[in-house]
C-alpha cells in the first residue's frame, strides 16, 4: 500500500535506473528527486527536472537528504537544508554541464578548457565543503574560492549575476529591493571596475654576475633611490657572490632573495631607481700580483641602475641583464648611480671586463598578507624582506621598531708626513656603557646577518674619501643608554706586508644626557689622533673628550682648535619608544617643573604627531592629570591640547590609532571629574560661535566633538560608579543646556561671512556620531528628541549656502545609518525631520546620489512583508511625503542627456538605479490600505491623471532594458513583480474614473502601451532559459505576461465603443504580444483583433485600417524573428472560428486568409534568410514575398523595401544583371517630374527627377557589370533624351560617351552564354513559394548540370534527387519529403530578326540569343510502334516540350516559375530534316572559319568531314534513304512529299558543302594528315554514288552554300556582298574556339538510349569537335538527366582526331599567351593589333589545287569551264577595282581551278598579295586560343563572342541560330557597289556606284551568275536566292523591338495566351 512520506521527501539518485517496470521513472546518477509515497523498498515520486513525469523506482538507488518542505499537500515543494554555497553548485555546474558540451561543439576551444579547469576546481572544494571538517576560518576561505569560481563562469557564460551575503545566495523575498539593489551593485562594481592595489612590493632575486676575468668574491647592494629628492627611500639588500659570480649560499633562498615591501602608488615613478652597488673584496689593485699582499680590502667594481617604469609594462619574470659601469675617478664613487641615471657619460664607462648582471625582477600588487597568500611558494622558500627607510605611510598602534640608520659619509684627513695621499679605511664598532663592544647589531642589509663591526671600502690615495655607505644598527631600547658609536681610522699599506696602520678615532653616544637620543641629521666629528698601538678598549680615556665640532663651537673650547681633521656622519632615528624631541620630554616630566606646565601645553602643538601618537597614553594621563591638579587654571589648556591630539588621529597617517585611543578610554582613562570641566570649555566655545570673528580654533573644536563627548559620558559613568549616580539631574541639565546652546547657533543665518555656517557645517558632519554616547546615558526616545530638536533647529532656506545644504544632508544620511535610527521607536520620532530634508532636496534636485543613499537606507531597514503597525505608520508617512516627488525625480534624471565621462557616467546610473530600487521597495510595501489612501488623497480627477500618467511613465522606463545591466535577472523580475502588482491596483481606478462620459485617451493609451511593453521585455520570455531557470521563475512569480495579458483583455472588454479610439493604433502592439510563444497569451489576445474587426466595421463598414495595420505590423515584427508556424495556424483558427456567425463572414474570411498566407511567405522569408550566404533559396523566397506585396497586397512601400533587399542580396551574390532589373522595378514607378519626395531607404530627400536619373544611372553600371549592355543602351538613350531636353551638355556627352562605350564592350569583350536547366520541386518539405512547381533557372558562368545539380543539393541537403524526366505523379506531389528534378533545356529566342540576318557578328547575336527568353525546349527520343533493328529511324519519334515562364530570362531573378507547358511530337522524317540541317549548318561555319583563318589548326574540320563522310558511307544517310525514299513510306505517308523532297534537298546540299570543304580541306590539310584527306576524298565519290549525283559540276555551279555567321563586308551598313575566291576582307576573326554544333535538343543528341546509327551519323562530328572544344560548358543530353556522351564518340574519330592535344594543354597554352602584355601577345585575329580599320586585313593567297583531283566524273570539258564569280562571294563582283586599289582585298577561301587555257603564273600575279610588311596579321606567329576562364581588357579581346556557347552540350552561337529557307543576301552583278573601308565615319556606302568591269581571268567554278557558255541548274529550295531590288533594311537597335520588356518589369505587353507553335525545323525557331 502507498502511504504519503513523512521525512523521506528529497534524494539524490547513486544508481542509474532504466524505469522497466510498469509504471517505472527513469532516472540517471546525479538527479535530484523528490518522493511522495512509499511501498515495500519503492518510492514513487518525480525527478526535479522534469516534475511532469511521476514515477516508482528502488529505494535502495536513492540516497535521502534533509530538506524542508513548504506548502505540504499536492503542491509541496521540497527545499533540501544543505548549506546555500552547496545548493548553488550543485544547480550551477548542472547547467554549466549543458553549455560546457556546446563550447565544444562551437569550437570554443579556450573556454571549453578553461571552464573544465574551474569546474574540476568546484568539485573539489564542494567535496571539502561536504567533509565538513574544515574550521571555520578556512571554511570561510573555502566559501569564497567557490563564490569567487561561480562568478566568473556564470559571466564567461553570459549567465546572470546572484546575488549574495556572505557567500549564501540571497532570496530577494527576505531583503528590501534597496538592500538587493546594493548587493548587486557591489558584486557588479567588484567584476568590472578591479580595485587598484594601493601597496605594491618588488621582488628581486639575484641570479650571477657574468663577467670575464672575477677571480675575487663581490658584495653586491640593492636599494631603491629617489633621483627627484637625491635620497635613497628604502634599506640595503646585502648580498655576496662567490670568485665565480653566483650567490654564496644558493640553498639559502633568503641570501640571494629580497622583497621590498610597502612601496606607495605615489612611487611607481620613472624617476624611482633600483641601484645595485658592487664591492670586490681582494686586493688594491686590479691588476696587482697576487703575492703583492695577502691582506683583503673592499673595493669599488661597479654599478647598475635601473628605473622601476620598465617593470610596469609588465610583470615579467624572465630573467634581465643590467649593465655594469664603473666611474673614471675613484673619488666620484659616491655618486656613481646619480651619474649614470643623469647620464654624465664622461664620468663612468662600461666596466674593463664588460660584466653583466643577471637578476631576475617582479613588481606585486596587494597588502603583504595578500601576497603572502597568493605567492605561498616564495615565502615557503626564503626571502628576505627589505624596509622602507624610516615609518611606512600609516604606523600601525601595535608597530614596535627602534632602528639607528647611520650613513658613513665622508671624511678629511692630512697627510701624515707621507708624500702621497692615504688609503683609508673606517672601522665601526657598538660600545655599551660598561665598555663592552655590542656583538650583531650592525646590519649591511637585508640578505646577510647583522655583524659585529663593519669595515668601509677603501679609496685609492684620497686623504677626502667619500663613501656615502648606509647602515641600521637595531639596537635594543635598553642598550640605548650610555652606549656610543667608535669609528677607528687606518691607513692600508699596499707593499708587501699589507698592514693596517691605526692613525685616528670618532666617537659619538647615541644618547644625551637629558635622555634625548641622538638627533637626526649629518654630524662633523672630531677625529682624535692616535698612535699606530693605542688600546682604545678603555672608553673612560676617550669618552671626555668632545666628540663633535658643533659641540667645539658652542663651547668655544680654544685648546682643540688646532683640529684640521674631521669626518661627518647622518644618523636618522625610526623608533617607537625613543624620543628625540626636548619639549615631549618636559611635558611628560611635568610634575618635575611645575612652573613650565603653561609652557610645556603651549608647546604640544608644534611636536610632530608621530612622537605625539608613540606616547599617547602617556600624554593622555598628563593632560588629564594636569586637569585634576588644577582644572580652573589649566582646563582651558588641556582641552585645547586634547582637541590638538584628537584632531592629530584625524590625519590618515595616524588614522589607526584610533582604536588606540578607544582602548584607553575604555580601559585606562581615570578622571571621573573632568567630565564637568569638558562640558563646561565646550559649552563655553559653543556660546561665542555667534560672536567670533575667527572661527578657525572653534571648529577644531567642533571636529573633536565625538571624542570630548566619548570623555564626557566616560567621565560621567566612572563619577556614577564612584558615587552611585549622584548629581544626575545636573547632568541632564547640563547637557540640555549644552544642546540648547547648539540649538542656537544652528538656528542662525550667515550673514555676509560665511565663517558662521562653516563652523554649522563642522559640527553637522561630526553631530552624528555623538549619537551613540548619549544612548549610553539617556533613553533611546529621549536622545531621539534631542536629536530631532537638534536637526529640526536648521534653517530651511535651501538656496542660501549650497556646501551647507551638501551637510546639513550628510548629517541626516549618518543619522540614518546611525544606530539610533534603528530602533523602531526612535525612527518614528525622527522619521519626520529626515523626510522633510530630503523633499526640500528632491525638490531643487541637488544632492541627489546623498538623498539617493539616505532613502536606500531608509527603505532598507523596512523588510517585506512587515505588517509591525509601526511599519505600516511609517509607509503612510513616507508614501504622503515622498511617492510624488520620487517618481518626478526619477522622470527628470532618465530624461536628462547622460554625462560624458565613465566616473560621472556611473555616478548617473548609480543614482538612477537607487532611486528605482527605491521607488520599487515602497511599491511593495504599500498594502490595500496604502493604495486606498493614495487614491482618495487626490482630490480631482485632473491630479489623479496626471499621477496615474506619471507613474504609467516612471514604469515604462524601469521596463527599458538599459535600467540594469543585462545580467541583472534577479533585479529585473523584482521590479516587474512590483509593477505587475501596481498596475492590477491602479486599473482599478482607471476603470472607475476614466470610462465613460469621463473617458481620457491620453490615460488609457498610456495604460495599454506600458501592459504591451511589459509583456514584451527580454527578461520575461521564460522559453529562452534554462529549464532550472525557468521553473525557477515559475515557481516564485508565475508567468506575468499571462497576467499582464488577461488584464489588457478585462480592460479593453471595458471599454465599449471606446474602443474605436484605439484602432488601428494598437494592433501593432496587440500583434507584437500575440506573437510571442505562449499558447495562453495567444488565446487571450488573438481574439482582440475580432472585436476589431468587428467594431471597425460597425464604424466605417469595412476593415480596410485593420487590414492594412496587421500586414503592415506584420512584415517587421515577422522579420525580428518573432512568430511561428504554430502562431499561423492559431490565428487563422481562433478568428476563422469567432467570424462565423458575423454579418461580415465573406470579407473578414478573405482578410484572415491574406494574412495567413503573408505570414506563410514571410516566415519563408525569415528562414531563408537565416542561411549564412547568398542562394537561390533566398532570393526566390524574397521575389514571391514583393510579388506578393505587388499583385495580392498593393503595398507600395512595403514592394519598394523588399525591391532594396533583393537588389542588396542580388549584388551580394555578384548577380548584377538581376540586380539591375531588380531596381528597374522600382525605376519604373518613378517618373521625369519634379515632385519632391521624402527621405527613404538610403536615399535623401531629393526630387523625383533626381531620384529616377541615379537610379538609371545604377541600373545601367550593373547592366555594365553584367555584360548586359545592349539594356544599358536603352537606358543611356532614356536618360540622354532628359539631359538634351534640359540643354544639361556636359552630362549628355557623358552619357553619349558611356553610350558609345557600350557598344565597344559589345564588339570587344567577350562574353558567357549561360546553361539553363529546369528545377522542379516536389514534396510538402519545400517552402511555401517552392512547393510543388517548376522553375527554369539560368546557369552562372561556366556552370555545367552536374556542377548546377550538386549545387541545388547543397542548398537543399535533405532534398533527393529525381533520375527521370517524366513528369512526376500525385504521390511526390503530396509526399512528406523533398523531390528535386533537375535537367537542361535549351533557350529558344523569340525575336529571330537578329540571329537570321546575315553579317551580324556573332558578339551581337550571342545577346539574342540567351536574353529576353520566354521559351525553352527539352527533348526526349522515343520509338512509336515496332522497332525497326535494321533500320531504327524508321521508329524514333522525338517528344519536344516547350516551357513558357511567367517572366522573361533574365530578370528580376535567376529562376522563374513555368506558367504553361506545352508537349508536340515530331516524326522520323521531320527529325532526319532538323538532323540534316544543323549538320550542314555545322559544316558551313567551319568552312568559313577556315576560309577565314578563324582556326588555329584544321583539325576540328577534319574531324567533323571525317564524321560526316564516314558514318555515310557507313550507311548513315543511306539509311534514311531506306527509311522514308522506299515506296513503301511515300504511298503510306502521302502526306509528307514537301518533306521527303526537303530531305532529299538536304542531303544533296550537305553534298556539295563536303565536296567545296573538301576542297578547302585539301588547301589548309598538313602534310602528315594527306593520307586521311585521301581516303575522305574516296569516300565522298561513294557517297555520291549511293545519292545517284553522277554529274555533280553542273550541278554545284548554281548551288551557293551560305554561312550562318553571316559574310564578312566592306561596310557595316552596306547590303551583304557575296564573297569571292579573289579576294575578301575579313573582320575581325571569330576564336578558334566558336566551332559551331549541331542543335543539342535534336534526336541526334548524344545518349547512350539513342541508336548506333544516331551516332555514326550525327555524334561522331559533335564528338570530333568536341576533342577540339574548349568550353567547359557541360555536355548535356535530351535524353535524360544523366548525361553521357555516346559511346561511338572517340572510337568513330579518326586517327588523327584522338591523337590531338589535350584539353588541359590548350587551356595551358591560351592562360600563357592572355597573360602576356599587349606588346608580347601575338598578333592575330583574336588579338587584332590596334591598327586603322583599313589596315586590318589578311593578306593571303590560295594556291593551286585546291579541289580534289581524283573526282572520276568530272570530264575535261567541265575542267575548262570559261571563268566566271565564285558561288561563295559575298561581294558583288568588285575584284578588280578591289586589287587595283592596292590590293585591300584578298584571300580568296576557295581557289580558281586551273585551266588548259589559263596559266597559273597568270592567275597567280592577278590575285597577288601586298607586302609583307604592310600586314599587321601576317608572320611566323600563330594565333592562339584564349582561355575562357580569364578575363580580358577590351581592345584585346577577341570578338566573337562564341567563347561563351555551350560547344559540347549543342549551344554554339550558331548551332542555335536558326538559319531561314533564305538564309542570305546577294546583290545583282550590276547593283551599286559597297564602299571601301575608310570610306566614311560609319563606313556607311558612300563608295562609287560606277560599275566595275571584270578582267578577263580564270574564274572559279561555282558561281551564281550566269554567262552565256552556262545554262541555269535549279537550286535547292533553301540554297535558292531571291533577286532583291533594295538592300535589306539596316540591323534593328539593341533590343529596340523587346524595350517595353524593360519598361514593364519584363513582363510582356500582350497578356493574351501565344500561339501553340507547331512543330518546326530548327531555321525557323
Amino acid at each position: 500500500m502507498w502511504i504519503p512520506t513523512e521525512h523521506e521527501k528529497y534524494g539524490v539518485v547513486i544508481a542509474s535506473f532504466r524505469g522497466t517496470v510498469p509504471y517505472g521513472l527513469s532516472l540517471e546518477i546525479g538527479d535530484t528527486v523528490q518522493i511522495l509515497e512509499k511501498c515495500d523498498g519503492w518510492y514513487r515520486g518525480f525527478a526535479l527536472k522534469n516534475p511532469n513525469i511521476k514515477g516508482i523506482f528502488p529505494s535502495s538507488y536513492v540516497h535521502l537528504k534533509n530538506a524542508c518542505v513548504k506548502n505540504k499537500g499536492q503542491f509541496e515543494m521540497v527545499i533540501p537544508t544543505e548549506d546555500s554555497v552547496i545548493t548553488e553548485m550543485t544547480s550551477t555546474l548542472r547547467d554549466w554541464g549543458t553549455m560546457w558540451k556546446q563550447l565544444y561543439v562551437r569550437n570554443e576551444g579556450d573556454l571549453f578548457h578553461r571552464l573544465w579547469h574551474i569546474m574540476n576546481e568546484i568539485l573539489d572544494l564542494r567535496r571539502q565543503v561536504l567533509v565538513g571538517h574544515l574550521t571555520h576560518d578556512r571554511m570561510k576561505d573555502v566559501k569564497r574560492h567557490i563564490t569567487a569560481r561561480l562568478d566568473w563562469g556564470n559571466e564567461q557564460l553570459g549567465l546572470d549575476l546572484v546575488p549574495r551575503k556572505e557567500y549564501a545566495m540571497v532570496d530577494p523575498e527576505d531583503i528590501s529591493i534597496t538592500e538587493l539593489y546594493r548587493l548587486m551593485e557591489h558584486r557588479h562594481r567588484k567584476k568590472d571596475t578591479p580595485v587598484q592595489a594601493s601597496s605594491h612590493h618588488l621582488f628581486v632575486q639575484m641570479k650571477s654576475l657574468m663577467c670575464s676575468n672575477l677571480g675575487e668574491e663581490l658584495e653586491v647592494i640593492f636599494s631603491l633611490f629617489d633621483s627627484k629628492e637625491n635620497r635613497p627611500i628604502s634599506e640595503r639588500f646585502f648580498l655576496r657572490l662567490n670568485r665565480n659570480g653566483l650567490p654564496k649560499a644558493p640553498d639559502k633562498p633568503e641570501r640571494h632573495c629580497s622583497l621590498f615591501v610597502d612601496l606607495g602608488s605615489s612611487e611607481l615613478r620613472k624617476d624611482i631607481y633600483i641601484t645595485v652597488h658592487i664591492i670586490r673584496i681582494g686586493r688594491m689593485g686590479a691588476g696587482e700580483k697576487k703575492n703583492a699582499c695577502s691582506v683583503q680590502y673592499r673595493r669599488p667594481f661597479g654599478c647598475a641602475v635601473l628605473s622601476i617604469a620598465d617593470l610596469l609594462t609588465g610583470e615579467t619574470k624572465d630573467d634581465l641583464i643590467l649593465k655594469v659601469y664603473m666611474c673614471n675617478t675613484e673619488s666620484e664613487w659616491y655618486q656613481i648611480h646619480e651619474n649614470i641615471i643623469k647620464k654624465l657619460n664622461a664620468r663612468y664607462n662600461l666596466t674593463g671586463s664588460n660584466a653583466g648582471l643577471a637578476v631576475s625582477l617582479q613588481l606585486l600588487h596587494g597588502d603583504i598578507e595578500q601576497i603572502r597568500r597568493e605567492y605561498s611558494s616564495v615565502f615557503s622558500h626564503g626571502v628576505s624582506i627589505t624596509r622602507k627607510l624610516g615609518f611606512s605611510n600609516i604606523i600601525m598602534p601595535g608597530e614596535m621598531r627602534n632602528d639607528l640608520y647611520i650613513t658613513i659619509e665622508r671624511g678629511e684627513f692630512e697627510k701624515g708626513g707621507k708624500s702621497v695621499a692615504r688609503n683609508v679605511e673606517v672601522t665601526m664598532f657598538i660600545v655599551e656603557s660598561s665598555g663592552q663592544t655590542l656583538k650583531d647589531f650592525i646590519s649591511f642589509g637585508s640578505g646577510e646577518p647583522p655583524a659585529s663591526e663593519y669595515h668601509s671600502f677603501v679609496l685609492y690615495h684620497n686623504n677626502s674619501p667619500r663613501w656615502s655607505e648606509l647602515l641600521k644598527l637595531p639596537i635594543p631600547v635598553d642598550k640605548f643608554r650610555g652606549a656610543h658609536i667608535r669609528f677607528e681610522f687606518r691607513h692600508c699599506s699596499t707593499k708587501e706586508k699589507g698592514e693596517k696602520k691605526l692613525f685616528g678615532f670618532s666617537f659619538v653616544p647615541l644618547m644625551q644626557e637629558d635622555g634625548r637620543t641622538l638627533p637626526d641629521g649629518t654630524h662633523e666629528l672630531i677625529v682624535h689622533k692616535c698612535e699606530e698601538n693605542t688600546n682604545l678598549q678603555d672608553t673612560t680615556r676617550y669618552l671626555k673628550l668632545p666628540f663633535s665640532k658643533g659641540i667645539l663651537l658652542g663651547n668655544n673650547n680654544q685648546a682643540m682648535k688646532a683640529t684640521k681633521e674631521s669626518f661627518w656622519i647622518t644618523s636618522f632615528l625610526c623608533s617607537t619608544k625613543l624620543t628625540q624631541n626636548g619639549d615631549m620630554l618636559d611635558l611628560l616630566k611635568w610634575r618635575t617643573h611645575p612652573d613650565k606646565i603653561t609652557g610645556c601645553l603651549s608647546k604640544l602643538k608644534e611636536i610632530d604627531g608621530s612622537e605625539i601618537v608613540k606616547f599617547l597614553q602617556d600624554t593622555l594621563d598628563t593632560l588629564f592629570g594636569i586637569l585634576d591638579e588644577n582644572s580652573q587654571k589649566y582646563g582651558s589648556k588641556v582641552f585645547d591640547s586634547l582637541v590638538h591630539i584628537i584632531n592629530l588621529l584625524q590625519d590618515s597617517k595616524f588614522h589607526h590609532f584610533k582604536p588606540v585611543m578607544d582602548t584607553y578610554i575604555e580601559s585606562h582613562f581615570a578622571g571621573a571629574l573632568a567630565y564637568r570641566d569638558l562640558i563646561k570649555v565646550l559649552k563655553w566655545y559653543v556660546d561665542r560661535i555667534t560672536e567670533a570673528e575667527r572661527q578657525e580654533h572653534i571648529q577644531e573644536v567642533l571636529k573633536a566633538q565625538e571624542y570630548i563627548f566619548k570623555y564626557i559620558v566616560q567621565s560621567r559613568r566612572l563619577f556614577s560608579l564612584a558615587t552611585g549616580g549622584q548629581n544626575e539631574e545636573e547632568f541632564r541639565c547640563c547637557i540640555q543646556e549644552l544642546l540648547m546652546s547648539v540649538r542656537f547657533f544652528l538656528s542662525q543665518e550667515s550673514k555676509g561671512s560665511g565663517a558662521l555656517s562653516q563652523s554649522q557645517a563642522v559640527f553637522l558632519s561630526s553631530f552624528p556620531a555623538v549619537y551613540s554616547e548619549l544612548l549610553k546615558l539617556f533613553d533611546v526616545r529621549e536622545v531621539a528628541n534631542l536629536v530631532q530638536d537638534t536637526l529640526g533647529s536648521l534653517p530651511t532656506i535651501v538656496h542660501v549656502d549650497d556646501a551647507l545644504q551638501a551637510v546639513k544632508l550628510q548629517c541626516i544620511g549618518k543619522t540614518v545609518e546611525s544606530q539610533l535610527y534603528t530602533n523602531p521607536d526612535s525612527r518614528y520620532i525622527l522619521l519626520p525631520v529626515v523626510l522633510h530634508h530630503l523633499h526640500m532636496h528632491l525638490q531643487e534636485q541637488k544632492d541627489l546620489i546623498m538623498c539617493a543613499r539616505i532613502l536606500s537606507n531608509v527603505f532598507c531597514l523596512i523588510k517585506k512583508n512587515s505588517s509591525e503597525k509601526s511599519v505600516l505608520e511609517e509607509i503612510d508617512v513616507i508614501v504622503a511625503s515622498l511617492l510624488d516627488i520620487l517618481l518626478r525625480t526619477i522622470l527628470e534624471i532618465t530624461s536628462r542627456p547622460q554625462p560624458s565621462g565613465s566616473t560621472m557616467r556611473l555616478q548617473f546610473q548609480d543614482v538612477t538605479g537607487e532611486f528605482v530600487a527605491c521607488l520599487l521597495s515602497l511599491l511593495r510595501q504599500m498594502t490595500d490600505r496604502h493604495y486606498q489612501q493614495l487614491l482618495d488623497s487626490f482630490n480631482t480627477k485632473e491630479e489623479l491623471r496626471d499621477f496615474l500618467l506619471q507613474i504609467f511613465t516612471v514604469f515604462r522606463i524601469l521596463i527599458r532594458p538599459e535600467m540594469f545591466p543585462k545580467d541583472w535577472t534577479v533585479m529585473r523580475l523584482v521590479a516587474n513583480n512590483v509593477i505587475i502588482t501596481t498596475v492590477l491596483y491602479l486599473s482599478d481606478a482607471l476603470r472607475k474614473n476614466f470610462l465613460n462620459e469621463n473617458f481620457d485617451y491620453k490615460i488609457w493609451d498610456s495604460y495599454f502601451y506600458l501592459a504591451v511593453i511589459f509583456i514584451n521585455q527580454l527578461c520575461l520570455q521564460l522559453e529562452m532559459f534554462t529549464p532550472s531557470k525557468k521553473k525557477k521563475v515559475l515557481e516564485k512569480y508565475g508567468d506575468m505576461r499571462v497576467t499582464m495579458g488577461c488584464e489588457i483583455f478585462s480592460m479593453w472588454q471595458n471599454l465599449g465603443e471606446h474602443k474605436l479610439h484605439f484602432i488601428p493604433a494598437l494592433i501593432g502592439p496587440f500583434l507584437e504580444v500575440t506573437l510571442i510563444p505562449q499558447p495562453d497569451l495567444r488565446n487571450v489576445m488573438i481574439p482582440i483583433f475580432h472585436d476589431m474587426m468587428d467594431w471597425e466595421q460597425r464604424r466605417s463598414g469595412n476593415f480596410k485600417q485593420v487590414e492594412a495595420k496587421l500586414i503592415d505590423k506584420l512584415d517587421s515584427l515577422m522579420s525580428e524573428g518573432k512568430g511561428d508556424e504554430t502562431y499561423r495556424e492559431l490565428f487563422n483558427s481562433i478568428l476563422l472560428k469567432k467570424i462565423e456567425r458575423e454579418t461580415w463572414r465573406e470579407s473578414g474570411v478573405s482578410l484572415i486568409a491574406t494574412v495567413t498566407r503573408l505570414m506563410e511567405r514571410l516566415l519563408d522569408y525569415r528562414d531563408c534568410m537565416k542561411m549564412g550566404e547568398v542562394d537561390g533559396k533566398k532570393i526566390g523566397c524574397t521575389v514571391s514575398l514583393l510579388n506578393f506585396y505587388k499583385t495580392e497586397l498593393n503595398k507600395e512601400e512595403m514592394y519598394i523595401r523588399y525591391i532594396h533587399k533583393l537588389y542588396d542580396l542580388h549584388l551580394k551574390a555578384q548577380n548584377f544583371t538581376e540586380a539591375a532589373y531588380t531596381l528597374l522595378l522600382y525605376d519604373e514607378l518613378l517618373e521625369w517630374s519634379d515632385r519632391p519626395l521624402r527621405e527613404f531607404l538610403t536615399y535623401p530627400m531629393q526630387t523625383e527627377w533626381q531620384r529616377k536619373e541615379h537610379l538609371h544611372l545604377a541600373i545601367i553600371q550593373n547592366f555594365d557589370r553584367g555584360k548586359c549592355w545592349e539594356n544599358g543602351i536603352i537606358l543611356c538613350r532614356k536618360i540622354a533624351e532628359q539631359y538634351e531636353s534640359y540643354y544639361d551638355y556636359r552630362n549628355l556627352s557623358k552619357m553619349r560617351m558611356m553610350e558609345a562605350s557600350l557598344y565597344d564592350k559589345i564588339m570587344d569583350q567577350q562574353r558567357l552564354e549561360p546553361e539553363f536547366f529546369r528545377v522542379g520541386f516536389y514534396g510538402k518539405k519545400f517552402p511555401f513559394f517552392l512547393r510543388n512547381k517548376e522553375f527554369v533557372c539560368r546557369g552562372h558562368d561556366y556552370e555545367r548540370l552536374e556542377a548546377f545539380q550538386q549545387r541545388m543539393l547543397n542548398e537543399f541537403p535533405h532534398a533527393i534527387a529525381m533520375q527521370h524526366a517524366n513528369q512526376p505523379d500525385e504521390t511526390i506531389f503530396q509526399a512528406e519529403a523533398q523531390y528535386l528534378q533537375i535537367y537542361a533545356v535549351t533557350p529558344i529566342p523569340e525575336s529571330q530578326e537578329v540571329l537570321q540576318r546575315e553579317g551580324v557578328p556573332d558578339n551581337i547575336k550571342s545577346f539574342y540569343k540567351v536574353n529576353h527568353i520566354w521559351k525553352f525546349r527539352y527533348d526526349r527520343p522515343f520509338h512509336k510502334g515496332t522497332k525497326d533493328k535494321e533500320n531504327e529511324f524508321k521508329s524514333l519519334w522525338v517528344e519536344r516540350t516547350s516551357l513558357y515562364l511567367v517572366q522573361s530570362l533574365p530578370g528580376i531573378s535567376r529562376w522563374f516559375e513555368v506558367e504553361k507547358r506545352e508537349v508536340v511530337e515530331m516524326s522520323p522524317l521531320e527529325n532526319a530534316i532538323e538532323v540534316l540541317e544543323n549538320k550542314n549548318q555545322q559544316l558551313k561555319t567551319l568552312i568559313s572559319q577556315c576560309q577565314t583563318r578563324q582556326m588555329q589548326n584544321i583539325n576540328p574540320l577534319t574531324m567533323c568531314l571525317n564524321g560526316v563522310i564516314d558514318a555515310a558511307v557507313n550507311g548513315g544517310v543511306s539509311r534514311y534513304q531506306e527509311a522514308f525514299f522506299v515506296k513503301e513510306y511515300i504511298l503510306s505517308h502521302p502526306e509528307d512529299g514537301e518533306k521527303i523532297a526537303r530531305l532529299r534537298e538536304l542531303m544533296l546540299e550537305q553534298a556539295q558543302i563536303l565536296e567545296f570543304g573538301l576542297a578547302v580541306h585539301e588547301k589548309f590539310v598538313p602534310q602528315d594528315m594527306r593520307p586521311l584527306h585521301k581516303k575522305l576524298v574516296d569516300q565522298f565519290f561513294v557517297i555520291k554514288s549511293s545519292l545517284g549525283i553522277q554529274e555533280f559540276s553542273a550541278c554545284i555551279q548554281a548551288s551557293p552554300v551560305h554561312f550562318p555567321n553571316g559574310s564578312p563586308r566592306v561596310c557595316r551598313n552596306s547590303a551583304p556582298a557575296s564573297m569571292s575566291p579573289d579576294g575578301t576582307r575579313v573582320i575581325p576573326r571569330r576564336s578558334p574556339l566558336s566551332y559551331p554544333a549541331v542543335n543539342r535538343y535534336s534526336s541526334s543528341s548524344l545518349s547512350s538510349q539513342a541508336s548506333a546509327e544516331v551516332s555514326n551519323i550525327t555524334g561522331q562530328s559533335e564528338s570530333s569537335d568536341e576533342v577540339f572544344n574548349m568550353q567547359p560548358s557541360p555536355s548535356t543530353s535530351s535524353l535524360s538527366s544523366t548525361h553521357s556522351a555516346s559511346p561511338n564518340v572517340t572510337s568513330s574519330a579518326p586517327s588523327s582526331a584522338r591523337a590531338s592535344p589535350l584539353l588541359s594543354d590548350k587551356h595551358k597554352h591560351s592562360r600563357e599567351n592572355s597573360c602576356l602584355s599587349p606588346r608580347e601577345r601575338p598578333c592575330s585575329a583574336i588579338y587584332p593589333t590596334p591598327v586603322e580599320p583599313c589596315q586590318r586585313l589578311l593578306f593571303n593567297h590560295i594556291g593551286d589545287g585546291a579541289l580534289p583531283r581524283s573526282d572520276p566524273n568530272l570530264s575535261a570539258p567541265e575542267k575548262a569551264v570559261n571563268p566566271t564569280p565564285s558561288s561563295w562571294s559575298l561581294d558583288s563582283g568588285k575584284e578588280a577595282k578591289n586589287m587595283a586599289d592596292g590590293g585591300k582585298l584578298i584571300s580568296p577561301p576557295v581557289p580558281p581551278r586551273p585551266t588548259q587555257t589559263a596559266s597559273p603564273a597568270r592567275h597567280t600575279a592577278s590575285v597577288s598579295p601586298s607586302p609583307a610588311g604592310r600586314s599587321p596579321l601576317k608572320g611566323s606567329v600563330q594565333s592562339f586560343t584564349p582561355s575562357p576562364v580569364e578575363y580580358h581588357s577590351p581592345g584585346l579581346i577577341s570578338n566573337s563572342p562564341v567563347l561563351s556557347g555551350s560547344y559540347s552540350s549543342g549551344i554554339s552561337s550558331l548551332s542555335r541560330c536558326s538559319t531561314s529557307e533564305t538564309s542570305g543576301f546577294e546583290n545583282q552583278v550590276n547593283e551599286p557597289s559597297a564602299a571601301p573601308l575608310g570610306s566614311g565615319p560609319g563606313y556607311g556606302g558612300g563608295g562609287s556606284e560606277e560599275p566595275v568591269r571584270k578582267e578577263s581571268k580564270t574564274p572559279p567554278p561555282y558561281s551564281v551568275y550566269e554567262r552565256t557558255l552556262r545554262r541555269p541548274v535549279p537550286l535547292p529550295h533553301s540554297l535558292s536566292i531571291p533577286v532583291t531590288a533594295e538592300p535589306p533594311a539596316l540591323p534593328p537597335k539593341p533590343l529596340a523591338a523587346r524595350s517595353g520588356h524593360l519598361e514593364n518589369g519584363t513582363r510582356r505587353t500582350d497578356p493574351g495566351p501565344r500561339p501553340r507553335p507547331l512543330p518546326r525545323k530548327v531555321s525557323q525557331l
